[in-house]
């Protein structure tokens, strides 16, 4: 599979990628200046024995294939087995070419500044660059394979989706972009607990959307707008039901960002990789491909 070819199909390139040529070649200077600086620090560094180019006959020679590769990595998430045989390479090429050109991608993004924050301590100085102050806060988790450890299974069992599974918080700007990510957490850990232990600070005079699973969340400073629970044995009024609808009327927003995201299925299938620390890299970089699509189709 190679880009000179796909190039000349944009449906179908942006099936496998979630780009159209111009979208793909926009992010094509950033992550040419991500990769000769992984290359520059990694093989052609001082001391070096073998100088870059010996050895085996390398695998995606061209830059625009090894942002092919990775995109389509994303997009489909096929097993390393096909996604090797695709582009013309064992399993175990494609695994070394994975995580490699991930760290490359993930740092394009951060060329083109849409990587979401990721330290809660910045978040207010972040969200002061907001104009509208009126944000969204929203959970989303992600399955993935049963932990080998005991321990972590009951920690990563998530009763919500009777799964093992992953969790992150994002928050975003009404009618912008993601604008930051929590950490990833285990998926028994509700949404509530993840905003209060990072404790987030929001501008004065901010205005916040989120649902029922944040019940009882209110920052100082903050005007709460969420839907009225229906009580114990109760029912709602009909006014209260008219109001919910408005309200959720406005958060499908989030919604549609998290969908935006969700567009690689890296996010979507179980997530098969345990290489520490990856099912985090892949959350963060999903956000920032899905920013740089904003971006560009505003």
């Amino acid at each position: 599979m190679q880009y000179a070819t796909l190039k000349n199909k944009p449906r179908t390139l942006r099936s496998l990628t979630g780009f159209n040529p111009s979208e793909f070649e926009a992010l094509l200077p950033s992550f040419g200046v991500a990769w000769e600086r992984f290359v520059s620090e990694t093989f052609k560094r001082e001391g070096r024995q073998r100088s870059y180019g010996a050895g085996r006959k390398a695998h995606l020679k061209r830059l625009d294939d090894k942002l092919l590769f990775i995109l389509v990595y994303f997009r489909i998430y096929p097993t390393q087995e096909v996604h090797g045989y695709l582009f013309g390479m064992s399993q175990g090429q494609a695994n070394e070419w994975i995580h490699r050109l991930t760290g490359r991608l993930n740092e394009a993004l951060g060329e083109e500044q849409q990587l979401p924050e990721r330290r809660p301590a910045n978040l207010e100085t972040v969200l002061s660059n907001c104009p509208s102050l009126e944000f969204m806060i929203d959970g989303t988790e992600r399955r993935i394979n049963r932990p080998q450890d005991k321990d972590k299974q009951k920690d990563y069992y998530s009763g919500k989706k009777k799964t093992h599974s992953v969790t992150n918080v994002i928050i975003n700007e009404r009618k912008g972009k993601v604008v930051y990510l929590s950490g990833t957490y285990e998926g028994k850990k509700h949404d509530k607990k993840i905003a209060d232990e990072e404790n987030y600070q929001f501008p004065e005079g901010s205005t916040l959307l989120q649902d029922t699973g944040f019940q009882g969340y209110h920052p100082e400073g903050v005007t709460i707008v969420q839907p009225k629970k229906k009580p114990r044995n109760g029912e709602l009024t009909e006014v209260e039901k008219v109001i919910n609808r408005g309200i959720s009327s406005l958060r499908v927003e989030v919604e549609h960002h998290i969908g935006g995201i969700k567009r690689c299925q890296i996010l979507v299938q179980r997530f098969r990789n345990r290489v520490e620390g990856f099912v985090d890299a892949v959350m963060e970089t999903a956000c920032g491909l899905h920013n740089f699509r904003l971006e560009l189709r505003r």
